[in-house]
């Protein structure tokens, strides 16, 4: 089953792209912080720069961001390689300024790294290293300039070369590490919404499902009154010319079909009067059969033990994210056991659980740490059991919305040391979550 999800539900978390309104705001903020800067440097500090060539390079980000604002539309979505080449522009206008004040002297060197931290942030990663590739010869670019860092006439830079190599190393390393932290944090991000995605389809197709005897009442409604029409009119032809032999048969017909259609609505909305409370609510035993039902041909036995009996068992409403659930959680032990799969029932006045076990050869450990995490699907052969991937997390998802507590472990053998005699899921309720109650 989770299989069938991982394959059915791509959702391209790596085709993402930036608004660019986003970006132009960003640049906005880059022109009024230059502006800003030198202003500043030059007038209030009166530090010697090179103010016209600064002040070029500011106005040139400034009418790129003018025209880009101008020509398309606030909503407009970037392809990746235009993302690629704006903030490619974005860093070598940077690195001009930094190289005509200082290079890597100036305090404001390490900006050099926004453009490659919001590449890794939001785009492929093809894109993202050809960026983090200008950068570090932009970077490297900045240890030659011929130009001093504006400051005080009478300041003698003492550092040489090795606080050059330092600055480099710190802000090659700052860059390499932001970018790696944002890269990793915003693939994770989208991995868990669209495996939350994910998680809201599927329930909102079980929700459907279970509506199914809704929408055939309402169907039955809607249509008996043409159908009642019909079989008036068919009547009263029946009676002016059912003794018109050409027509006699074709009357009959049509009275007798109008009359099967009306049996089969009256029989579909009986099902619905009768049957709406046993489709809405379920006791606990009921609900465990009908889960296991669709998956006793497998080949492998399944059994399902009650030592708290049927009597007393809680009587819940029908949740489709529960049926999914340990449908799903069923269904990735089958898959995993060798002979047999347990499905053990218990019930008390505080708690429901429902505990899977399998007598394959358990979890491994780097699985059982990350259990859950949607995306995990690397199964090995000595991975049995258990059920990795979207599927899983989207099961335990639906479980814990219902108020389950989930637990995964490997059943220990009768010894310290005794091989694994299989893997175990837990899954226990509040036993108020679990039952609908009486009014």
């Amino acid at each position: 089953m989770n299989e069938n999800v991982d394959t059915q539900m791509n959702f391209g978390t790596t085709s993402r792209r930036l608004r660019l309104e986003t970006l132009v705001r960003l640049r906005w903020l880059a022109v009024a912080g230059q502006t800003m800067t030198l202003i500043i440097v030059s007038l209030v500090l009166q530090f010697p720069m090179p103010v016209l060539a600064v002040a070029i390079l500011i106005g040139t980000l400034a009418i790129v961001n003018f025209i880009l604002q101008v020509a398309f539309p606030s909503t407009q979505r970037l392809e990746p390689i235009w993302t690629f080449a704006i903030l490619a522009l974005d860093l070598l206008q940077m690195t001009g300024l930094l190289f005509i004040t200082g290079g890597l002297s100036n305090p404001f060197a390490p900006l050099i790294c926004v453009p490659v931290i919001i590449t890794f942030a939001s785009q492929p990663l093809r894109h993202a290293m050809a960026l983090m590739v200008l950068a570090l010869i932009c970077i490297s670019s900045l240890a030659f300039t011929p130009y001093r860092l504006p400051w005080y006439a009478d300041y003698i830079d003492r550092g040489g070369p090795v606080m050059l190599v330092a600055i480099w190393c710190s802000i090659v390393s700052m860059s390499t590490f932001a970018a790696f932290y944002a890269y990793r944090v915003s693939k994770e991000a989208n991995l868990l919404a669209d495996a939350l995605t994910a998680t809201e389809l599927v329930l909102q197709k079980e929700k459907h499902l279970s509506q199914l005897d809704g929408l055939a009442a309402a169907a039955a409604h809607e249509l008996g009154t043409p159908l009642a029409t019909i079989s008036v009119v068919a009547k009263e032809m029946e009676r002016e010319f059912g003794k018109d032999p050409r027509l006699s048969e074709d009357l009959q017909l049509l009275r007798s079909q109008s009359e099967r259609c009306r049996d089969i609505l009256k029989q579909l909305t009986t099902l619905s009067s009768e049957g709406d409370e046993h489709m809405r609510t379920l006791p606990l035993s009921s609900l465990i059969e009908e889960v296991i039902a669709p998956h006793r041909e497998f080949g492998i036995k399944l059994t399902v033990l009650e030592p708290s009996g049927r009597e007393g068992e809680p009587v819940g409403s029908r949740n489709p994210g529960i049926l999914y659930g340990l449908g799903n959680l069923i269904e990735n032990a089958l898959d995993y056991a060798k002979d047999q799969v347990t499905v053990t029932v218990e019930h008390d006045h505080r708690h429901v659980t429902i505990t899977i076990d399998d007598d394959g050869e358990g979890f491994t450990p780097d699985i059982l740490l990350r259990i859950g995490e949607p995306y995990v699907t690397s199964r090995k052969s000595d991975a049995r059991a258990g059920g990795l991937g979207l599927g899983l997390f989207i099961a335990k998802t639906l479980l814990e919305r219902s108020g389950a507590h989930l637990k995964f472990e490997n059943r220990a053998g009768p010894t310290p040391g005794a091989p694994v005699l299989g893997a175990s899921v837990v899954v226990r309720w509040p036993r108020k979550a679990m039952e609908t109650p009486i009014k």
